[in-house]
C-alpha cells in the first residue's frame, strides 16, 4: 500500500461510517414521517408568504389584515410586559380544570356504559340526547344556578369534553372481540384480569380517540366561554382587540390558541403512545 493509500484510507471509513450512520437515522418510518411534515408546513407557509406580499405590496388594508411584521411586534410587546403569559396561564388553568372533571367522568360512565348493559339502558340513551345539543345552548340555564364566574367555565368545559369520553369508552368496551372474551373464558381469567388483559387493551384505540376528542373540544369551548363574562383568557384577548379594532391582537390570540391546541394534541398522541406500547411504529402488534 502507497503514503496516499494509506492517508485516504482513514478518510473513507470515516465517509463510510457517517453515509452508515446517517442511512441509520433515515429509516423508512422517519423518511415518510419527515415527508408528511413538510407536506404539512407547506400550506400555512405559502399562506405566510402571500400574506406577507399582499402586506407589502398594499393589496390588503391594514384594517383588514395587518402586515405580519405588526403581528410580530405585538406579540413581542405582549410578550415583554407580561400581559400574553397571564392570559395564556387563565386559559391553560380552566381547560386543565374542565378537562380533568370532564375525563374523570367520562371514563367512569363510559366504563359503566360498556359494561354493564343495564346501566347501559337506562343512562346512556340521556347522553346520546344530550350530545345532539351544542353545550353552548345549555350556558344561559347553567349560568342561573351557577352565576358567570369560574365554577361556569368549569361545568362547560367538562360538559363538552365529557360527551366523546363516553361515547368513545362505551364504544370501545362494547365491540371487544368476542373471540378474545372467549380466550379469556377459555383461560379461566377473573374479573380483574380479564378486564386488564382483555377488555383494557382492545378498548384503547377508541378510548383515546374519545379523549382527544374531548380535549379538542375543551380547547375551543375555552374560548368560547371566555367571550361571555371573562376579564383574563386568550379568547377575552381576542374580544378586548375587536372592541379596540386591533385585529393584531386578535390574530396574535387566534396563533396562540392554534399552537397551544396542537401541542396539547401531540402530547396525548405521545400518552397513547405510551398506553399501547406492544405496538410498533407501523401499527402492527408484536
Amino acid at each position: 500500500m502507497t503514503i496516499s493509500q494509506t492517508l485516504t484510507a482513514p478518510a473513507r471509513t470515516g465517509a463510510t461510517r457517517g453515509r452508515a450512520s446517517v442511512a441509520g437515522l433515515l429509516t423508512p418510518a422517519r423518511t415518510a414521517a419527515l415527508k408528511t411534515t413538510l407536506w404539512g408546513l407547506s400550506f400555512p407557509l405559502g399562506l405566510l408568504a402571500l400574506w406577507w406580499i399582499s402586506s407589502d405590496a398594499g393589496w390588503l388594508p391594514a384594517q383588514i389584515l395587518p402586515a405580519p411584521l405588526v403581528i410580530w411586534e405585538s406579540f413581542a410587546e405582549l410578550l415583554q410586559d407580561g400581559s400574553l403569559w397571564v392570559h395564556t396561564w387563565a386559559s391553560l388553568e380552566r381547560v386543565a380544570v374542565g378537562f380533568a372533571l370532564g375525563a374523570l367522568f367520562g371514563l367512569i360512565f363510559g366504563a359503566a356504559s360498556g359494561l354493564s348493559p343495564t346501566f347501559r339502558a337506562y343512562f346512556y340513551p340521556p347522553v346520546q340526547a344530550v350530545a345532539r345539543v351544542n353545550v353552548l345552548a345549555w350556558m344561559p340555564l347553567l349560568a342561573l344556578f351557577l352565576g358567570i364566574d369560574e365554577e361556569l367555565k368549569y361545568v362547560i368545559i367538562a360538559w363538552s369534553t365529557a360527551i366523546p369520553i363516553i361515547l368513545g369508552t362505551a364504544r370501545g368496551i362494547e365491540n371487544v372481540s368476542p373471540s378474545l372474551l372467549e380466550l379469556g373464558a377459555a383461560f379461566n381469567f377473573r374479573t380483574r384480569d380479564r378486564l386488564r388483559l382483555i377488555v383494557l387493551p382492545a378498548s384503547l384505540p377508541s378510548i383515546f380517540t374519545g379523549l382527544r376528542e374531548g380535549l379538542a373540544n375543551a380547547w375551543q369551548t375555552l374560548v368560547l366561554v371566555e367571550l361571555f363574562a371573562s376579564f383574563e383568557g386568550l379568547g377575552y384577548l381576542m374580544v378586548w382587540g375587536r372592541q379596540l379594532f386591533q385585529l393584531e391582537l386578535v390574530i396574535v390570540s387566534m396563533i396562540i390558541i392554534g399552537v397551544i391546541g396542537l401541542l396539547l394534541n401531540i402530547v396525548l398522541r405521545w400518552i397513547e403512545g405510551l398506553g399501547q406500547h406492544w405496538k410498533t411504529e407501523v401499527g402492527d402488534e408484536r
